[in-house]
């Protein structure tokens, strides 16, 4: 027996606002994607311009990918890297001094596979801040990031991470605590 997503299909996901929305930052996505890499305070303006709450300093490369950048606000001084993926059918919250490495996804959207119409399911994300979301990890929707939470390279997680542990793997476990450069012993 087959699933039927006929009514997913004919649904009505979108706004006419939003779908208006989705259609001018399609058309202004080459102006974002194409600018200089040093051109930070433009893609700033830009993604301000589009609903987006970029905070000062923040840097945001070129080749980011993202989706709705209405529901995306970023803290002061964060980085996100080469072709990152901000997926944001839902809101992505990413605080300030955070780092999302290059080709890093964070996906806040997924679809209620238990209903056969498989309605699509916005969720949100939330980065703490000075988190950081190491290259090629993927950040599943629902998911929050504690501050100090570092997710490693080509880890996937589906479940939240708390505040100043470092996971990593498939699926994400706890590897380690991170610890303060305080908390460090002295050098010798």
């Amino acid at each position: 027996m087959g699933t039927d997503i006929s009514s997913n299909r004919a649904a009505r996901k979108w706004s006419r606002a939003q779908l208006v929305g989705r259609v001018l930052w399609a058309l202004a996505t080459p102006l974002f994607r194409f600018s200089p890499r040093i051109l930070w305070g433009w893609r700033r303006a830009l993604l301000s311009a589009f609903g987006a709450e970029i905070g000062k300093g923040a840097h945001i490369y070129p080749t980011v990918r993202i989706t709705i950048p209405w529901n995306i606000a970023i803290g002061d001084e964060s980085a996100v890297g080469d072709h990152a993926i901000l997926y944001a059918l839902g809101p992505i919250r990413i605080g300030a001094r955070v780092t999302i490495s290059q080709y890093a996804h964070l996906c806040a959207g997924t679809h209620d596979w238990r209903d056969p119409a498989m309605p699509l399911v916005k969720t949100p994300i939330v980065i703490g801040d000075d988190a950081w979301v190491c290259a090629d990890a993927f950040v599943g929707p629902g998911v929050t990031l504690g501050d100090r939470a570092i997710l490693g390279a080509g880890a996937v997680t589906m479940k939240d991470i708390e505040a100043g542990t470092i996971a990593a793997g498939n699926p994400a476990k706890r590897v380690a605590d991170r610890p303060l450069i305080d908390d460090q012993p002295a050098s010798q």
